[in-house]
Order: C-alpha cells, then structure tokens, then sequence
C-alpha cells in the first residue's frame, strides 16, 4: 500500500489562518502534521496538535467544546492523550479520517472559521514534547554514499562491507536520550584511542558530530513472530520527523567493532516535534531503483509497489550557529544540502527487514534512515563527511573553523517538499545545542 492523492492534497486550497498561505511556510493546510504541546512556562499537560500556518489546532479543545461535531468521537478521543501512541494505534483509516475532516474545517469558508479560531495557539508561545512515548529506537544507515565516505575513514582497506548492498543495515539505540528541538546536551565522556595508543584514554568526545537523518514512527505494529510484509509495511507507518543522531566520532571509532555503537551514540538524539503523515507526502513520491550493475534487493525486499513510488523527494538542509555568530545576532549558517532521495533502502524495506526474523514492533516505536548524504560533497550529512575527518576544517562567514562541534555550538535541520504543481510542506526544525562535558565525580 502506499497512499493515493485525494482532496486534501489539492494545491488550490486554502486555509482561513491566513499564516498558512503563505508561499514559503511548512505549514499549509495540505501538510497538518501533528505534534505535542502546552502553553510555553505553564504546567498545563500536554496534548494533541496540528500545526497550521504559524499556529497549532488544540485537538483536545476541539473535542471537549464539541468545535467538530460531524467527527467521530473515535478519531478525536486518542488525540486528548499527551502522547500520539494511541492515534498511531489506531491506524492509517483513523488518521486518514482525521486529516480529511481536518482539511474540511480548515478551508476558507469553511464552517470552521467561525468556531475553531477559539482553539488556536501561536507555535511561538508553545513547547513541546515528544510526539511519541518512544519505547524502541532503531537507526539504519541507508545512504551508501555516507557508508562508503566514512568507511573510507574507519576501514580504509575495506569502506563498503560486503553485507551493505544486500542488508538494510542497523543498530538499536537508546530511547531514554531522544528529546525534542531546542535539546541541550552535555558532551559526552568515554574511551578513545590515541593515534600512537594504547593504552586509551577517558575523556570528553574531542570529535563530536551531528548526522542528518530523518526519522519514521510506527503506527499500527505487529504480533511477535509475524513479519510484516513489504507490500503491508507503510500501512504500519505513521509519519516522519527530522532526527538529528548526535555522535562521539573518537568514541564511536574506538568501541564500534564488533558490536557496533555504545557510548558514541547514546548521549543524545534530537527530533522535530512535528510528525508529517506518511499521507501528507504522497505528492512527493518517487521511484526507486538501484544503480546498474547493483545486486537487486531479494524478493523479501522487493515489491512493485516499492520500485513505483518508493523513495521520496524531501530536500534537507543543516546549518550551524557558533556562540560568536549568536553573539553579533548572524543566523544559523547553512554548511550541507541533500535529498532523501539518496537513501539506498526505502522505509518499507526498513520495516520488512526489521521484522523479517519476528522482531515485533509497536506504535510509537522510531526508526531513524541514518545519516542522509548525497554524491556531491556538499550534501554530506555530517562534519565527519565535510571536513574529512577534520583534517578540512569547515571556514565560516565570521572566520571561525570547524572540524567538529564545539561546546555552545548549535545545529539545526530543515527539511521540506517542494514539487511543480504541488503544495509546498515542510518539517519545521531539529535544533539543538552541545554544552560542556559534565564534570566526573570519580577520577577518569
């Protein structure tokens, strides 16, 4: 299954939030990705929204006043939880229903201009939480041309392992650290290997880094033991958010072999706190194939479905704001555009890979695509790729350099869809913020 255009992707619509009009906002009517939020220094609980222009619809407000009363109380009830988990429970009909009634009330002229203003709330007046209570988190490594640069680096006698082109590959990672845009973060401490060692050291990262990813939710999941199949995998898909998979390169080099990541990926990782529907993104799909002479994904993996409209075209940006440029008031710095479109294995392989063995996943679970670059060198998804390991600084506007984060130093990701003939619709943003390394309370 992948999803069909229908009335809600209509580019001639508009909304009566006169902010979602706009040409350039994330957030038009045919986007509604939904969120979690309160007023901003309040100790309201969190709730259910939906981004519209420059505001959020309060969906539990809108059922509690009865604002929309043609909806059925099924659809409205899980979004007065502080978590999405139920609404991805629930499955793609459900929120199909929502989006589609949603997209009625929002419209100009609609019956809704009248009502629904009562249950805005300014996005800058809000924060969020977590869309999700995210018990499992796994990250793939889905873009070939990030495996071959930084295989280069790590293994350069062998950079492509001989399992890339036929495994989705992956890691599990640690949920208990994922937070939402505007994270702050402490570097982390651990074992690394001086050029010239051992014996390793125990330190704070010295090659601290970001990756671009974009990160996909689960919505309905599947009994342990049953594999869910790739023609059945994007019915189990709820949305996508930015995920930005900070990494401790010194770290990660040290300790990844043979069980792969530990501490240079536990620290933190930080997502939008908007989720775009998988429906949302059905004007931008693509088709996916594989480079001639590439070995062909095996049946398991493969499907027409798949090859028709499996990839997707999102454009994603990284910039990066030094404690100097906040200092004299300069913007976040752009250093890295890419496309989603680079990944080498599609969502529904992802999942139909993960599951192949039984693996049960659950609604709310995340998966992150890994690092997303492309083949030029500018659309390099980490300073790892950008800098050469930091052997190339980066050189900013102001002056300054960078082979890798500094403390103070913030990164924010972007993302967004943009097609002739088609409505444009974004991510918002993925920021967040390295602080200095915790002080020990044990000599290291």
């Amino acid at each position: 299954m992948t999803f069909a255009l229908n009335a809600t992707h209509d580019p001639a619509l508009r909304s009566w939030v006169s902010s979602a009009n706009g040409a350039r906002s994330d957030f038009p009517i045919q986007n509604l990705p939904l969120g979690i939020f309160r007023r901003g220094g309040s100790d309201e609980e969190f709730r259910a929204g939906v981004a519209i222009g420059d505001q959020i619809l309060d969906l539990r407000a809108v059922h509690r006043r009865r604002l929309l009363p043609t909806l059925l109380e099924d659809v409205l009830l899980p979004c007065c939880e502080p978590t999405l988990n139920r609404l991805m429970a629930a499955g793609p009909a459900v929120a199909g229903s929502l989006r589609a009634a949603l997209s009625a009330a929002l419209r100009e002229d609609s019956q809704g201009a009248s009502t629904l203003p009562t249950a805005l709330l300014a996005q800058a007046d809000a924060e969020y939480d977590l869309p999700a209570r995210i018990g499992d988190y796994t990250d793939f490594y889905t873009s070939i041309h990030h495996a071959r640069t930084v295989g280069a680096q790590f293994r350069p006698e062998q950079p492509l392992l001989p399992n890339y082109q036929w495994v989705p590959i992956a890691y599990h990672g640690r949920s208990s650290s994922i937070g939402v845009s505007e994270q702050r973060f402490a570097r982390p401490v651990g074992q690394s290997l001086a050029q010239g060692g051992p014996p390793p050291t125990v330190a704070p990262s010295g090659r601290l880094d970001f990756e671009l990813e974009m990160g996909v939710f689960v919505g309905t999941g599947n009994p342990l033991g049953r594999p869910i199949t790739i023609e059945q995998a994007e019915e189990h898909v709820f949305g996508l958010c930015l995920l930005n998979d900070w990494s401790a390169r010194d770290l990660q080099s040290w300790e990844y072999q043979p069980l792969g990541p530990f501490l240079g990926k536990n620290f933190a990782t930080t997502i939008s706190p908007w989720v775009v529907t998988l429906e949302a993104l059905a004007p931008f799909r693509l088709p996916f194939s594989r480079p001639a002479g590439d070995p062909q994904p095996l049946p398991y993996l493969d499907a027409p479905a798949n090859r028709h409209r499996g990839a997707l075209d999102i454009e994603l940006e990284v910039a990066l704001q030094t404690p100097q440029m906040r200092a004299r008031g300069a913007a976040p710095q752009v250093i890295a555009r890419s496309n989603a479109r680079h990944a080498y294995w599609t969502i529904a392989q992802m999942l139909a890979h993960h599951t192949v063995g039984g693996c049960n996943l659950r609604p709310g679970d995340l998966l992150g695509t890994g690092t997303l670059s492309g083949p030029e060198p500018g659309a390099a998804g980490s300073l790892l790729e950008l800098t050469d390991g930091g052997r190339r600084p980066l050189v900013l506007d102001g002056g300054e350099t960078r082979g890798f984060l500094e403390d103070g130093d913030r990164v924010v990701l972007r993302a967004w869809c943009e097609r002739g003939g088609c409505a444009r619709i974004g991510f918002g943003t993925a920021a967040g913020t390295v602080a200095a390394a915790h002080s020990p309370a044990h000599p290291l």
